[in-house]
């Protein structure tokens, strides 16, 4: 074999090597971000817990019931809303925070 035969077969596997690592790579990336992902979304599912709308409606009564008849109506109407069965339910806690704050101030 000639040194030129030899020079090419080398530089055919350092493109075929070149070529498996770019793979390694792009595959190792591909995972990376998916983990990535999935770690986001339990996280963002972990942090906010669903609220029921018994909750939410047990907490509005007991307020209305203390005299904050009219307020509470007002944090209903707020969210867009004639009933509490009206308000969308990722509303809930927004509406339980405004709820808290009756009777205290």
């Amino acid at each position: 074999m000639s040194k030129i035969k030899l020079l090419l077969d080398v530089v055919q596997d350092m493109r075929s090597l070149a070529d498996s690592i770019q793979a390694f790579c792009d595959e190792a990336s591909s995972k990376e971000t998916e983990q990535t992902q999935k770690a986001t979304t339990k996280r963002k599912t972990e942090k906010e817990p669903q609220i029921a709308l018994e909750k939410v409606r047990g907490v509005l009564a007991e307020k209305s019931q203390l005299g904050f008849t009219a307020e509470v109506r007002a944090i209903i109407q707020k969210y867009g809303a004639n009933r509490l069965s009206e308000v969308d339910p990722k509303n809930y806690k927004n509406v339980l925070e405004d709820a808290e704050v009756l009777g205290n101030g």
